[in-house]
């Protein structure tokens, strides 16, 4: 039996749910988030532009980066609070709906953004990842540290390049 704040009454007298969403509006809501051009993604974007660098958008390759830069291979990924984990200590505990499922998806999320990190360092790739929230307060701080890690990588190979 559920609790009566569960339930609002009408002038009928019938129960209606309050606290459930339709299932329809669950899927079409769930279908309107994007893998890619996601909102993060655009801002990060436009502040790499503010640096005159221009990154290969999603190109298809291992681990599904957002941005590119092949020629010092930099990848840079956007994470999302909600799809990555963060904090994911404290929000685990505020999954209400469908636990067992969210809560098994995003740690298999986590464990995949580990491994995709581990592969492609291990390949000589620069790894930048961003969370929501800075990219969202200080966009332009983020396409710096990249800006900073192409300068490295342009510095070692002028070094590499000496020998």
């Amino acid at each position: 039996m559920r609790p009566l704040s569960y339930y609002t009454e009408e002038a009928r007298g019938t129960h209606v749910a309050i606290n459930r969403r339709d299932p329809q509006q669950v899927s079409f809501n769930m279908s309107q988030i994007r893998r890619a051009g996601s909102l993060i993604e655009r801002i990060f974007y436009q502040a790499l532009r503010e640096f005159r660098l221009r990154p290969t958008v999603q190109p298809k390759m291992f681990g599904h980066p957002d941005f590119v830069f092949k020629k010092y291979r930099i990848v840079v990924f956007c994470d999302s609070h909600f799809w990555h984990g963060y904090r994911w200590s404290v929000k685990r505990a505020e999954i209400k709906v469908n636990k067992r499922f969210w809560i098994d998806k995003i740690q298999r999320n986590i464990a995949r953004d580990r491994a995709v990190t581990r592969k492609l360092r291990s390949e000589g790739w620069v790894v930048l990842r961003f969370w929501e929230h800075r990219i969202k307060s200080s966009p332009l701080h983020c396409a710096e540290k990249v800006r900073l890690a192409i300068e490295q990588r342009k510095s070692l190979s002028n070094v590499l390049s000496c020998n």
